[in-house]
């Protein structure tokens, strides 16, 4: 039976077989165990409740019964105490199994597509390829665009990342477990791969979930640097490897890829805006933290590759160059006397330590046989590693380079010492109040925030131009200039001690001006990272435009700001090449969903305009968050989408919250991700697009369409958000804002001011609180206002025909429809309703929840009447399927927070507190946001 079942697996692609059945299967099996579990720890009684509960929510949404609600309401209402947390505990470990299990089944289908042999799957670098050839595309370009790309996943850490390291660390082994099932196993192994399982999963239930303390940065740090150990150090090097083989497959054998086209970037330690707790302190122990992490993988490796290569001279020759490197090495055996790889390879791993101690590693597991000086960057331990691959080749040995001394080479190129890119951020409006400090102390300008924008500029290009420095160690300045100033002293010395990839890039939250980022250009200069007569920078100054007026304005602020001679001539130094952020979080918090994309869409497309007349390559880097609402949805499908002329090789986009987990914390799930990235980038980058008129007056009639429901859209949304009277008040009643906000999610704070307005709440949590109270509003609101009113406007039939075929031959409009289609699937108004219970004012509740459903419901007919499609998801049938699966265990989370937060509130009211109750709130938010998975 172990066999059949395994081959059940592999070969899921014979016509008539459930391709879904071992999914449905796993499920059962890890909801069986966490049962026996359940029943184990809490007793059979906790089972029971357990059960009924899931089956009176499954009645509640199948039949929208109102028996079934009362029933709910009284079983919830009786809970224990202690009951209460058991319960909300089941339903959120069942969340993180069933996505465990969904996980593996990716997998498993993705194996099976391959083990098939059919056509190369969408999304891969390979089928990237087979497109590009056949469109024409010559081998020449596909190298250059490989030399010269830069494809940069950025971590961030925000307060939407509900996953402790100890229960990733859990899942992580009950993945594996699950994965060994699908091998063929004895019956014994079976056995004891089931005792492991169940095992795994009592340490799961028996592991607190939640923080109980608040997260340091350093704990961000560490959960970062997780992810770096289960997917990135190894996965990255292998994906490397596997595109070389896709170019020599479709173009013939080529020169290796030797550019590190994908890197790793980082927020973590380096991001100031809006948390006092990052500082110059934060950013030397991200950067010791990520080079203990890199160094530590390359001594291991060097480490087994000293025992793998055993190879003796008394047997078969090596380079000259080989034998230096081994003449060099502290080892001076006898016993190695002919092996020359090994004795080189102990050399290297001496040097390694060496290495390591100088970059603040303090614990070096395996001691070196002898002292060897540090390398001086990891150019020169790249360069060691080549001249063993090169003796290899030359001397019969090239089968022995793969997989791990190509693997460490590959390493060493794209993490060098430093691991990942650490970005800066701070908010305008601080290196504004820094400046004005420095200039009115030195005597130059009194008050410098009083100064219109034409004056600021003038001074900042004086100042620049000056030799002298504003700062002086013989005066005193406030403790934020203090700060400002440490911290990009930090940088010149983290950049020193570990090159200068590890710090490269100054972001600039609130761009609103051009003095915005001249203001960065002196402080640079004021710390030595910029140094005027030489035109150097090291920290290229990136943009960052958020709110809609910011996006607005971001074409013509590029424009002045690279009109100035001084930075175009630090743009040369550059490479010609300049960074712009946008942010989709702000944007859309700011005027919408069918806004937010419009004007990031329209921002894009001037901003190519602007770069193209200047004369240098525009990248961009794309804030997106978790939830469609933050610019969400399948990276893939989002970079294919971009306009024209934006990618050229050059992206860098955030992963953020709960995101990094859900995509990284496999490591093929990771493989697969970090693939569709690269594919998606080439293909946007190089399929040449159509310049027929007929096509760009249909790109032009699409544009016009887009520009007016968007008007639509942005008034219908302002209204009730920010118009509505009481819908303040209705949101911070009707969601978890509150609560969420108490939660040691982050380290930083969820609202820029202690204030209980939407405006000051940050985006994330903004969010992140729609979505647990499955309502998602914004990653739809607006649409249907928008849709409806134009198309009342003129021609039904007519204008109802155009946005059919904006949906068939536009990838913005099918992607954003794709985006909303996902998010209505997991919208549930009936849960919703719940939450709206909260509201005790009976005339706000029914009057906002009234708009709102309203709008639901004329956004799924208007969805429909542009694609067809009766059904959420019908494009999508896995994820359509997974969502239903799972509902049934996360509708009786969402009724218990609803219960928990009236009994919290209850007391709240009456100056006490509940700490069990406190608890059972936030082990909801962690089970609704694993459920739902992209929440934040």
């Amino acid at each position: 039976m172990a066999n059949q079942s395994s081959a059940t697996h592999l070969t899921a692609e014979q016509p008539g077989v459930d391709k879904d059945a071992p999914l449905k299967e796993d499920i059962r099996l890890l909801g069986r165990l966490l049962g026996d579990v359940l029943r184990d720890q809490e007793g059979e009684e906790v089972y029971a409740v357990v059960e009924t509960i899931r089956q009176t929510a499954v009645r509640f949404r199948r039949e929208a019964d109102a028996g079934a609600a009362k029933e709910l309401d009284g079983m919830l209402k009786i809970l224990t105490k202690e009951q209460t947390i058991s319960v909300v505990r089941a339903f959120s470990y069942f969340s993180h199994l069933a996505n465990i299990a969904e996980d593996q089944h990716h997998i498993r289908r993705r194996r099976a597509h391959l083990l098939a042999g059919s056509h190369p799957q969408q999304g891969s670098v390979n089928f990237a390829l087979c497109k590009l050839k056949e469109a024409g595309v010559q081998q020449d370009t596909v190298a250059t665009f490989f030399k010269e790309a830069l494809i940069s996943p950025v971590l961030t850490a925000h307060p939407t990342e509900v996953q402790r390291k100890s229960i990733l660390d859990a899942e992580h082994d009950i993945a594996r477990l699950l994965a060994e099932r699908d091998l063929p196993l004895t019956p014994k192994e079976r056995a004891a791969n089931l005792h492991l399982l169940r095992a795994r999963i009592a340490t799961l239930w028996q592991t607190r979930m939640l923080r109980y303390s608040k997260l340091t940065v350093a704990d961000e740090i560490e959960n970062a640097l997780s992810y770096y150990r289960i997917t990135f150090l190894r996965e990255l090097p292998g994906l490397y490897d596997d595109i070389e083989q896709d170019i020599a497959h479709h173009y013939g054998d080529s020169a290796p890829i030797t550019a590190p086209y994908v890197q790793m970037g980082s927020w973590i330690g380096g991001d100031r805006d809006g948390n006092p707790n990052v500082n110059g302190n934060t950013m030397s122990h991200a950067l010791t933290r990520q080079a203990t992490t890199i160094l530590d993988f390359y001594l291991e490796e060097a480490h087994t590759l000293g025992a793998e290569l055993s190879i003796s001279t008394l047997m078969i020759a090596c380079s000259p160059e080989l034998q230096a490197l081994a003449d060099q090495s502290p080892d001076t055996s006898d016993h190695r006397a002919d092996e020359p790889y090994r004795r080189a390879l102990i050399g290297i791993y001496a040097r390694l330590a060496s290495t390591a101690r100088t970059l603040g590693a303090t614990n070096i597991l395996r001691k070196e046989v002898g002292h060897a000086e540090p390398y001086a960057d990891a150019a020169a331990f790249s360069a060691d590693l080549q001249v063993l691959i090169d003796s290899l080749n030359a001397n019969h040995g090239g089968m022995l380079v793969q997989p791990r001394l190509s693997t460490l080479k590959r390493a060493a190129d794209i993490f060098g010492f430093h691991l990942a890119s650490l970005d800066m951020r701070q908010s305008s409006d601080i290196h504004e109040r820094v400046l004005a400090e420095l200039f009115a102390k030195s005597g130059v300008q009194a008050d410098y925030a009083a100064l219109d924008e034409d004056a600021k500029v003038k001074l900042l290009l004086s100042e620049l131009a000056q030799p002298r420095l504003l700062n002086s160690p013989y005066v005193s300045y406030s403790a934020e200039t203090v700060s400002e100033l440490g911290v990009l002293r930090a940088a010149r010395e983290i950049r020193a001690r570990y090159g200068a990839r590890a710090i490269r890039n100054y972001i600039i939250s609130h761009t609103e001006t051009v003095s915005d980022l001249l203001e960065v250009l002196l402080l640079q200069k004021e710390l030595g990272l910029l140094r005027i007569a030489e035109k150097e920078l090291d920290l290229m100054v990136i943009p960052l435009f958020e709110t809609i007026p910011d996006l607005q304005r971001a074409a013509g602020i590029m424009e002045a700001v690279m009109a100035i001679p001084l930075v175009q001539q630090l743009i040369a130094r550059q490479g010609q090449i300049q960074e712009v952020m946008l942010g989709y979080s702000d944007s859309n918090k700011d005027g919408g969903f069918l806004t937010s994309n419009w004007e990031l869409y329209k921002a894009e497309t001037n901003l190519v305009k602007v770069f193209e007349k200047a004369g240098v390559k525009l990248r961009l880097f794309h804030g997106r968050g978790g939830t469609v609402g933050r610019g969400g949805g399948p990276s893939y499908d989002a970079i294919l989408a971009q306009p024209h002329g934006t990618v050229n090789g050059q992206i860098r986009l955030t992963e953020q919250g709960e995101i990094i987990a859900s995509k990284f914390s496999n490591k093929d799930i990771g493989r697969r991700n970090l693939e569709l990235l690269v594919a998606a980038t080439l293909e946007a980058s190089l399929m040449p697009q159509s310049e027929d008129e007929a096509h760009q007056k249909q790109l032009r009639q699409f544009e016009a369409i887009m520009a007016e429901i968007s008007d639509r859209a942005y008034k219908a949304y302002r209204n009730l958000v920010y118009e509505t009277p009481g819908f303040t008040d209705y949101f911070f009643t009707a969601t978890p804002i509150a609560e969420i906000a108490e939660l040691n999610l982050g380290s930083r704070p969820a609202s820029r001011k202690s204030t209980k307005r939407i405006e000051d709440l940050r985006a994330i949590p903004w969010g992140f609180s729609w979505g647990q109270c499955r309502l998602l509003l914004p990653g739809w609101y607006g649409f249907a206002s928008a849709i409806g009113g134009w198309i009342a406007d003129g021609d039904k039939a007519e204008r109802l025909a155009q946005l059919q075929t904006m949906f068939q031959h536009w990838p913005l409009f099918a992607t954003l429809l794709s985006n909303m289609d996902m998010v209505l699937a997991k919208t549930d108004l009936a849960i919703a309703s719940r939450y709206a219970e909260l509201v005790q004012d009976k005339e706000l509740r029914e009057r906002i929840f009234k708009r709102i459903t309203e709008e639901h419901a004329n956004t799924l007919e208007i969805l429909q009447s542009i694609t067809g499609a009766t059904e959420r998801l019908a494009g999508n049938p896995l994820l359509a399927r997974s969502i239903q699966n799972r509902f049934a265990y996360l509708d009786p989370l969402n009724h218990l927070q609803v219960e928990l937060i009236k009994r919290h509130r209850a007391l709240s009211s009456e100056s006490k507190a509940d700490e069990r109750v406190h608890r059972g709130i936030h082990l909801s938010i962690n089970g609704v946001a694993a459920g739902l998975r992209n929440t934040g």
